[in-house]
């Protein structure tokens, strides 16, 4: 079985949510990413023992950041999906972020944050500011340690609301490229 994603607008004409494709669900070491030529999931890397996804982690499709890579999606979810789900998903947020790599060079890389839309636990959670800081926090020194084991150094500049990350969606949009 092959996925092919291309048909998928990265938001929802009528309802404004965001397309998202999970490709590591929750609670995983497994760190997945979907090869377009092979229209497949790929095991990109293993997390060390004891670090794990926090939620599900996913991208918006027909999007294409500064980092060649679609936008990514830190999910809130109720339970973990499964690599390949399609989540309608309601942008709460962005961490705007800033990453180094081996080569020295800066390049942003924010991480937009956002809950499934039909999800009564987090039906409350309209923008980032709705989530505890502690929380917050926490994904940030996620983001930080996971980048920090492939000798990428990841800063987090700024968060944004839900505004601002629905901006970065349609600018970052395939088609307006």
């Amino acid at each position: 079985m092959t996925f092919n994603f291309t048909h998928i607008p990265a938001l929802a004409e009528s309802s404004g949510l965001a397309h998202v494709i999970i490709d590591t669900p929750k609670g995983s070491r497994n760190k997945f990413k979907f090869d377009e030529e092979k229209g497949l999931f790929k095991l990109k890397h293993v997390l060390p023992e004891g670090m794990v996804f926090p939620y599900d982690f996913g991208f918006i499709p027909n999007t294409l950041t500064e980092d060649g890579d679609p936008l990514d999606v830190l999910v809130l979810l109720d339970a973990p999906t499964f690599a390949g789900c399609l989540v309608e998903t309601r942008i709460i947020g962005v961490l705007e972020a800033e990453q180094t790599g081996k080569d020295g060079k800066p390049q942003l890389n924010d991480r937009l944050i956002g809950v499934f839309a039909e999800s009564e636990p987090h039906a409350h959670m309209q923008e980032l500011r709705d989530l505890p800081r502690p929380m917050i926090k926490q994904i940030e020194h996620f983001f930080r340690s996971y980048n920090q084991m492939r000798d990428i150094e990841f800063n987090v500049l700024s968060h944004a609301g839900a505004k601002k990350a629905l901006q970065l969606i349609r600018k970052n949009h395939a088609d307006s490229q």
